[in-house]
């Protein structure tokens, strides 16, 4: 049978995790969110809380359901806080030996029957579940960014996911309100295996110089409709995290059209990330931003 889900733990409370806590405590669900650092979980709860005021202000949700909402979220930066948690969405870095170490940790605390869920972007289901005790529980939720306003998530099972995990794991992506998209585990999933190599085209674009940055973002945004360009939205998502997705895709399906532009990986090693660290394809660090090519 389904488990009931009524607590659901968020592992890692980046701009990922901390987007999940906000909807899961908004659609009822008691949240803990954890982290390694204290200071993160301070800054998380304050973006949370300033992104539910936002929505306040928006009227799409009132006074009282900020304030239950916050209610709903504690913070911990122990793994044990997750113990009495039937979900726990890991939200961590892209990187799966990160990945595994937290998992490992985080099972010898969890009741036998609780969910493991992973937000990667990328990363095989199949692969992470075979490094926990529960394969059969483990379940890939991977939440559009940013999260309260993205209504897509795409659940994906692993070889060994069993049916009421997926059906856990539906009826609660169902109760946050957003769409579902069941994706098989294959390298990037859906949205990603169509959206990173068209990001990495446009990278090449520029590299090649067929058009430069602003030609570029133009272009897709007016003659596609798009309502970010490229190489903007390269730069919103994290050129780190695009370089790391394109990796996945190019080993994973062992196909040169996959290949991350040399432009992309020298960006990534400049430390130059996009908006997180003020510069990538723009500079802003001034009031408008700057293309820097």
């Amino acid at each position: 049978m389904a488990l009931n889900i009524k607590t659901v733990g968020v592992i890692g409370s980046g701009q990922m995790g901390n987007g999940i806590a906000h909807v899961a405590a908004l659609a009822g669900y008691d949240v803990v969110l954890n982290d390694i650092s204290a200071d993160r979980l301070k800054a998380a709860m304050a973006t949370i809380n300033g992104n539910l005021t936002r929505q306040v202000s928006k009227k799409i949700i009132t006074e009282d359901a900020r304030k239950t909402a916050l209610d709903r979220i504690k913070s911990s930066d122990t793994i044990d806080g997750l113990a009495a948690c039937d979900l726990v969405i890991e939200s961590a870095i892209e990187k799966e030996e990160a990945k595994r170490k937290i998992f490992q940790q985080v099972c010898a605390v969890l009741k036998p029957d609780a969910i493991i869920g992973s937000n990667t972007s990328s990363i095989s289901i199949t692969r992470l579940a075979a490094s926990t005790d529960r394969p059969e529980r483990f379940i890939g939720i991977h939440f559009m960014n940013p999260v309260p306003l993205m209504e897509l998530v795409e659940l994906i099972r692993g070889i060994a996911t069993d049916d009421a995990t997926f059906e856990a794991a539906r009826a609660f992506v169902t109760k946050l309100g957003k769409q579902i998209a069941v994706s098989e585990d294959f390298p990037a999933f859906i949205v990603n295996r169509i959206l990173l190599p068209m990001i990495n085209e446009a990278i090449y674009t520029l590299y090649e110089g067929v058009g430069n940055v602003e030609a570029i973002d133009a272009a897709m945004k007016l003659g596609a409709h798009h309502p970010m360009g490229p190489l903007e939205l390269a730069d919103f998502i994290g050129l780190d995290t695009c370089l790391s997705i394109m990796q996945v895709l190019h080993e994973g399906l062992a196909d040169s059209k996959y290949r991350p532009c040399p432009l992309l990986v020298k960006y990534v090693e400049a430390g130059w990330l996009g908006r997180k660290t003020q510069r990538g394809f723009y500079d802003y660090r001034s009031d408008k931003p700057v293309p820097t090519r």
